[in-house]
């Protein structure tokens, strides 16, 4: 890099320690004005912290912060807004309810007579989206928007605030295909009129496609910076867990025919007995097999899952696991005869955040060794099994008595996912998987239901991911609005082809029935 470039923002020397943890150490980053600069790493590698540090939400033990060449000393998000950074969280921060002006404007609301100037918000809104070509309606209801459209509401939100760096978690992480293409569209417009982009992402092809530099991040500290133009995928993977990866091996289908997990014309009210957000679906999940649903957020694959683990109940239809029908089971019942769960949301449906590794290790299992016996906890056993867990699956912590909110979410997720598979399920409901883990986590856990599959194990896969879809599954179907309307061959069909079907754009097929 030119020491002539002016810079965005540099972190000198930048450490940040928690109690028992080193979380960042004398980390390094330097991102030019006007350039989309990607920061990866493996989940626990300290990225989420040192971009918290840099939006004013912790406050550096060591090292300093500039931007724009001064130094600053943010006491609070506010402070870092107020110096011109902005940040665009992975989970979006939108009121259904409200219009996307309300949204944009909330906390910032321009007013005149004391109530709000909503002729000046619009307008101003108008330009920004205009400038951007963000595409934005101010008075349309954020309720009624994609996941795209959602996440260009947030970023006009930060421009809104007068923003010149953007910081992006995860931003691709709910996208189709199209709705990447047209969000790197965004980036390129913000490039255009000199912003800068800090991108965070764990998926490295997309890294290479639209960052100009490239800084790894291993273990708390900076190991160097890359040219995603002369750098490979796989190099930079590398770079990441500091190590060479397997070679992916290839798999031959292990599909046997002993149907495990059969649903028949599945419905599923909505809230308050509205409109129904399941809609007579049919599919049948066999040993060894495993069965994906692909879809847009909110068509109802949330809702399936919740269903089959007794979540929620259908209005119609029958689910039966291995020949019997479990309909009417309570969740508990279903989990002790051999249903797994990786939930979509692991703070929400997955972990007690406040309680020690051990305690979350038995959560849904807590009946069964080695934990329980039906009436009573061994916790000695379990504070044993959640440490071979956290050897056997790489969770990083001091010991089973850590609290899970101190874990990094790929290692929660790893501990997740261990204390799932540990059961050895009859099938496996594993509803975004890998979101958020590195690409070291992901080639683990995807091996782990390789491995499942191989032995016999039924699984039912959900996830935004359409790569994990396309190379995991055996069958494939696409989910829009509550019902299935395709199933496509995942080893011939093309990521575009899949969010063509998953965004209504092909005339569906009829719901797949395995």
């Amino acid at each position: 890099m030119d020491e002539s470039t002016p810079l965005a923002v540099e972190l000198r020397g930048i450490t940040k320690r928690f109690p028992g943890v080193v979380a960042n150490k004398d980390i390094e980053l330097r991102v030019t004005r006007g350039e989309v600069h990607a920061i990866v790493g493996e989940n626990g590698a300290g990225k989420s912290t040192l971009m918290k540090t840099l939006y004013g939400m912790h406050r550096p033990d060591e090292g300093q912060v500039l931007v724009g060449g001064r130094e600053v000393h943010f006491r609070s998000p506010n402070d870092a807004i107020a110096a011109g950074i902005g940040m665009v969280h992975q989970h979006f921060m939108l009121a259904d309810n409200f219009t996307v002006l309300e949204n944009v404007v909330l906390g910032s609301e321009p007013t005149r007579g004391g109530r709000l100037d909503r002729a000046t918000a619009r307008r101003r809104i108008r330009e920004i989206s205009d400038s951007y070509s963000l595409g934005l309606d101010p008075d349309e209801l954020v309720e009624d928007l994609g996941v795209g459209d959602r996440q260009r509401v947030e970023i006009a939100k930060v421009l809104y605030r007068g923003a010149t760096t953007l910081i992006l978690d995860e931003p691709t992480a709910v996208l189709v295909p199209q709705e990447v293409d047209e969000l790197f569209g965004n980036l390129a417009e913000l490039k255009r009129e000199g912003l800068t982009v800090i991108f965070i992402s764990h998926k490295l092809d997309e890294v290479r496609k639209v960052a100009d530099t490239i800084t790894v991040i291993r273990r708390g500290t900076t190991v160097g910076t890359a040219d995603p133009r002369t750098t490979t995928a796989r190099q930079l993977a590398e770079m990441m867990v500091g190590a060479e990866l397997p070679t992916p091996a290839t798999r031959e289908s292990t599909v046997r025919e002993v149907p495990v997990l059969e649903v028949r014309g599945l419905t599923v009210p909505g809230a308050g007995g509205g409109r129904a957000v399941v809609e007579d679906v049919t599919l049948t999940v066999r040993e060894g097999e495993v069965v994906g649903i692909a879809g847009v957020e909110g068509n109802g694959q949330a809702e399936l899952i919740d269903a089959l683990l007794g979540l929620r109940l259908p209005s119609a239809g029958t689910v039966a696991l291995g020949g019997q029908d479990i309909t009417g089971w309570s969740t508990r019942r279903r989990r002790e005869s051999g249903i797994g769960f990786i939930p979509e949301d692991r703070h929400r449906q997955g972990m007690l955040l406040e309680a020690p590794l051990w305690e979350n290790r038995i959560l849904g299992h807590q009946t069964r060794p080695p934990a329980g016996n039906g009436r009573f906890i061994d916790r000695k056993a379990a504070r044993e099994d959640t440490g071979r867990i956290m050897r056997d699956y790489d969770v990083r912590a001091p010991g089973p008595d850590t609290l899970a909110v101190a874990l990094s979410g790929g290692n929660q997720q790893k501990l997740i996912v261990g204390r799932e598979m540990s059961a050895h399920p009859r099938v496996l409901l594993a509803a975004h998987p890998t979101r958020g883990v590195d690409v070291g986590a992901q080639a683990v856990i995807w091996e782990l239901l390789k491995d499942a599959r191989a032995e016999g194990m039924a699984i039912v896969l959900v996830s935004a991911d359409l790569e994990e879809l396309i190379g995991l599954s055996d069958t494939l179907h696409v989910m829009l609005r509550g019902q299935l309307v395709a199933t496509v061959d995942p080893r011939s069909v093309t990521p575009e082809e899949l969010g063509g079907h998953m965004t209504g754009g092909h005339h569906p097929s009829p719901a797949g029935a395995a």
